[in-house]
């Protein structure tokens, strides 16, 4: 149980910190201050990839196929502000499940983190949380954080987005 609360805490507080970091005024991201480089590192597990449990590859499946479902009318232009919301909304909700129901190892968790991280930046550009000129930013982010999922992380059947 402990391990169980101390996991979800540091998920929770990772989303917390993308929350917070995307609330940061744009004059601070001028001065140079890079808060990518302060997330977790992606690695494998000395060669292998991060086992992963039933919760985490359902939300991720979810997550990639709202995604791959929105991609030809991200590429001919035609996604709506409110569908570009809408998406975020929908990887914010997988999020949370992903948060509240995956158990993984400590260290998987911890490389979790980064992918994490980079999905809930993405999907505060895509709710408009996030300033962006142009919310394709959004989606292309989480396009590559799916991508680095897949190479992190043992999830079979997994294969890159189909960005086309």
């Amino acid at each position: 149980m402990t391990n169980r609360i101390s996991r979800q805490a540091l998920i929770a507080q990772a989303i917390a910190a993308a929350v917070a970091l995307s609330a940061v005024p744009t004059a601070f991201a001028a001065s140079g201050h890079e808060h990518a480089a302060h997330a977790p590192t992606l690695r494998l597990n000395a060669g292998a990839k991060w086992q992963t449990d039933a919760p985490l590859r359902e939300g991720m499946s979810k997550i990639r196929a709202d995604v791959e479902r929105t991609l030809p009318s991200v590429h001919s232009g035609q996604l709506t502000a409110g569908q570009y919301a809408a998406l975020g909304k929908a990887i914010e909700t997988q999020l949370a499940y992903i948060v509240g129901n995956c158990k993984l190892a400590p260290e998987a968790d911890a490389v979790l983190h980064g992918v994490v991280l980079s999905l809930s930046e993405g999907a505060d550009i895509l709710t408009g949380k996030r300033a962006a000129d142009d919310r394709t930013v959004g989606v292309q982010q989480v396009v590559a954080a799916l991508d680095n999922y897949g190479r992190y992380f043992d999830h079979p059947g997994w294969t890159r987005v189909a960005a086309s």
